[in-house]
């Protein structure tokens, strides 16, 4: 097969690294790639929202396959495009329909869809700026801490948890008023829910799914998860607290209502779900839905599945998803991100980043990185994803923390507590 990955993150590279051990591969090609994904594929500089460049390259390389990576491209109908085109539509794209993928990008049609289909989430409401009072009315009925979520997609920085009352209503104001661009014209207010966060991932054909390794990220910059928020600091699976009892509790509160709401809204949605859960007092409640995987989790997520990766993805595509054989890992996976000095807010790229070379017994997932002149640059805020297996989660970061020492650019962090809690 020759597949075609859009994306250009860690995510990407680590779908890469995974897609291209299956014996069905012969081609692949990721566009745009990062200076990783050049060395199991071939990059190609066409920008993940360009479609029509996209249909271009798929039937000149006779493309058999469509693997979707980010967010942006699915929001924009990525699927749709290429369902409804003559040309196009033989080739199965692994990704939701435009209407699924508002299960991320929209969070007011998320927490409808849950609210229909009786899948446990948090208490909210949705405000635009025509009923900002209406919303600091609605504020003031809940308990510190305040959680307020643009309602668009927001690079994963649209979330806010404020202490104080008087904090939230300024951020909701400056939020309706286009903090965070049109992302935050509509405002999701929730309450905020108290326990410890896991994600799970579910991939599906529309009528069936397998429930692939659970993960937890890491979001906040600071060690003892303080600071604010990133697109994700690392890694580690399997998750302690996820036994068998609380897998039992999500498969039927959450995996099979979620699934089962989006044959009967008629949803078409063949790819990965996202399951953002938060589990309070041992039971399982949704924190939120994106419609693809996770990054930093598909760093470690990728290196628990032992199956063919594209035969799990031909099921999705020939809806025979329930037929294919899904095994796991029974190894721990960890994943440290090494970051821009300054990011989450302003950092500087083309930074030469040396001793990538020197490293062993890890997998390093490029995500912000480019090559120029034969040196490999920092091109980002996330850098690097620093992922290695262990006996235990404790083993794995061991071997990791070794790799990093080898590692060097200018400015360069990483948390040194992931896994803290788990």
């Amino acid at each position: 097969m020759n597949i075609l990955l859009i994306g250009s993150g860690g995510r990407e590279h680590a779908l890469a690294w995974k897609i291209k051990q299956s014996p069905k591969t012969e081609k692949l090609y990721i566009a745009p790639g990062n200076a990783g994904t050049a060395e199991v594929g071939i990059n190609i500089p066409i920008a993940a929202t360009n479609f029509e460049s996209l249909k271009k390259f798929v039937l000149e390389h006779e493309v058999t396959m469509v693997v979707v990576g980010p967010e942006d491209p699915l929001v924009k109908g990525i699927y749709d495009f290429f369902k409804h085109d003559e040309e196009l539509n033989a080739i199965p794209v692994i990704g939701p329909s435009e209407q699924g993928a508002q299960l991320e990008g929209s969070k007011r049609f998320a927490k409808a869809f849950m609210q229909r289909h009786g899948i446990p989430t948090a208490k909210h409401q949705s405000f635009t700026k025509d009923d900002l009072m209406t919303g600091i009315a609605f504020l003031k009925t809940l308990q510190p801490p305040y959680v307020l979520k643009a309602d668009g997609l927001a690079a994963g920085k649209g979330v806010l948890i404020i202490d104080n009352l008087p904090e939230a209503q300024n951020e909701l104001a400056d939020m309706l008023n286009g903090s965070f661009g049109k992302a935050s014209e509509t405002v999701v207010i929730e309450e905020f829910l108290s326990g410890i966060e896991c994600s799970v991932f579910v991939l599906t054909d529309g009528n069936s799914y397998k429930i692939l390794p659970e993960a937890k990220d890491y979001k906040r910059i600071g060690e003892g998860d303080t600071g604010l928020n990133t697109g994700g600091m690392g890694a580690v699976s399997p998750v302690s607290f996820v036994t068998s009892e609380f897998m039992k509790k999500v498969e039927e509160r959450i995996v099979i209502p979620t699934i089962e709401g989006l044959k009967k809204e008629s949803i078409d949605y063949k790819g990965f779900i996202f399951i953002g859960l938060i589990n309070v007092q041992g039971n399982p409640m949704v924190i939120e839905y994106n419609c693809r995987m996770g990054d930093p989790e598909t760093e470690v997520v990728m290196l628990r599945i032992k199956s063919d990766f594209i035969d799990l993805l031909e099921g999705v595509a020939q809806g025979n998803l329930h037929e294919k054989p899904l095994v796991f890992d029974d190894r721990s996976a960890v994943t440290v991100m090494l970051v821009s000095g300054g990011y989450p807010c302003d950092y500087e790229k083309e930074k030469p980043i040396t001793g990538l070379n020197k490293t062993s017994g890890s997998i390093l997932f490029h995500a912000g990185t480019t090559v120029k002149d034969g040196q490999v640059l920092t091109n980002g805020g996330r850098v690097i994803a620093v992922s290695s297996y262990g006996k235990n989660k404790d083993d794995a970061l061991r071997q990791s923390f070794q790799n990093i020492e080898h590692i060097h650019f200018d400015g360069m962090y990483f948390r040194k507590d992931i896994g803290f809690d788990v």
